[in-house]
């Protein structure tokens, strides 16, 4: 079981920008796949930005070009560089790890089976 912790969160104007980390411990037995959900209040959690084994990205419409995903496996860490934050970026961002199939990482939170504690971001207008 991988272990994930999430931290870097906090408030910030819109405009401004973010770096979140995580820090991964435990098996890396197929780790497949390694992403960024957020969930905001009343709404249902979304896929960010998932990187996976071999350094392939993918994003979700509304952050491309404004986040970026990265990892340094020699760290043990995951990094989410977020930039021209707006409003609707305000959520609960949760680190999260997937070891088991299907191999494609842009998927259903329900398939990932290693989850951080979360970190609040929250933008202001």
């Amino acid at each position: 079981q991988v272990q994930l912790a999430e931290s870097g969160g906090g408030s910030v104007q819109a405009g401004g920008s973010l770096r979140l980390s995580c820090a991964r411990t435990g098996d890396s037995y197929n780790n497949y796949c390694m992403g960024w959900f957020r969930q905001a209040p009343g709404k249902e959690r979304e896929g960010v930005a998932f990187i996976d084994s071999d350094g392939d990205t993918s994003y979700r419409d509304s952050v491309t070009g404004r986040f970026i995903i990265s990892k340094d496996n020699a760290k043990n860490t995951l990094t989410l560089q977020m930039n021209s934050l707006k409003p609707e970026d305000t959520a609960m961002y949760y680190c999260a790890a997937k070891t088991v199939y299907p191999r494609a990482c842009f998927v259903d939170w329900t398939l990932y089976n290693s989850w951080g504690q979360g970190t609040q971001v929250t933008v202001s207008s």
